[in-house]
């Protein structure tokens, strides 16, 4: 069995069409959406493009969905900075009452066997919760904690929006890098699980990507086209100022 793990698409239709034209060619059984679908410009056409698949998808919510729920409730708990409360408040404009009902069912953890790799653990920042922050170069004592004790084989992750592939407590862990808005190279970036873990990179359109973001209506679509697809961060960059931001 092949499982392709999907995260942190982020509304960027393009990217996830493309991503999805090669999951079919990859020969994968099973999809594991690991959060952060959203916000960003198309979220709809992005949760109904995944919902309408014709294989088996599992999602699991990340910080996005966790932050857009808050706001649609009036809850201070979980509830986005004010400077991307306008933002969440769009995206909820975009989706229907039956959106919400089905972002509020995706748990916060999912598992299953993956056969040649064993029990694998998706979640979406750390197994904790879908806000903590590391890299590849948090140092693994701070990790520990973290990951020690699981019972799995391998836990695969996101929210940091680049891969790496390391071990902590003597467990392997996959970032699977983001799909929508990736820091360090243009395209899209995400796995497949079996027989091993291969880390995949999907080229697509970006003048049409960033042509069609502009036209969304997403209150940050010039910010978005520009820097989330055509030039996105650097990894060094995004390295230093995550890691003044770990475990938090």
């Amino acid at each position: 069995m092949r499982v392709a793990a999907l995260y942190d698409v982020h509304g960027n239709l393009p990217a996830l069409e493309a991503v999805l034209a090669e999951v079919y060619q990859a020969g994968v059984e099973e999809i594991v959406v690991g959060g952060d679908v959203l916000p960003g410009p198309m979220p709809r056409a992005c949760l109904e493009r995944l919902r309408d698949e014709v294989v088996p998808v599992h999602f699991i919510h990340g910080n996005g969905e966790s932050g857009l729920l808050a706001e649609i409730n009036g809850s201070e708990a979980g509830r986005a900075p004010e400077a991307v409360r306008g933002i969440m408040r769009w995206v909820g404009a975009q989706l229907e009452p039956e959106h919400a009902r089905w972002l509020r069912t995706w748990p916060g953890t999912f598992r299953m066997t993956v056969p040649a790799i064993g029990e694998v653990l998706f979640c979406h920042a750390t197994p904790r919760n879908d806000t903590e922050i590391f890299t590849r170069l948090t140092p693994d004592e701070h990790l520990r904690p973290v990951f020690e004790g699981l019972d799995v084989d391998l836990v695969v992750c996101g929210h940091t929006h680049m891969q790496h592939d390391r071990t902590i407590a003597g467990l392997r862990v996959v970032n699977a890098g983001s799909v929508g808005m990736p820091f360090g190279n243009t395209g899209a970036n995400w796995l497949v699980l079996g027989p091993d873990v291969e880390f995949r990179h999907t080229a697509y359109d970006l003048a049409d990507a960033a042509r069609r973001v502009r036209q969304s209506g997403y209150p940050q679509a010039e910010e978005f086209a520009g820097r989330d697809i055509l030039n996105p961060r650097a990894e060094a960059e995004m390295l230093e100022a995550l890691g003044k931001a770990e475990l938090r």
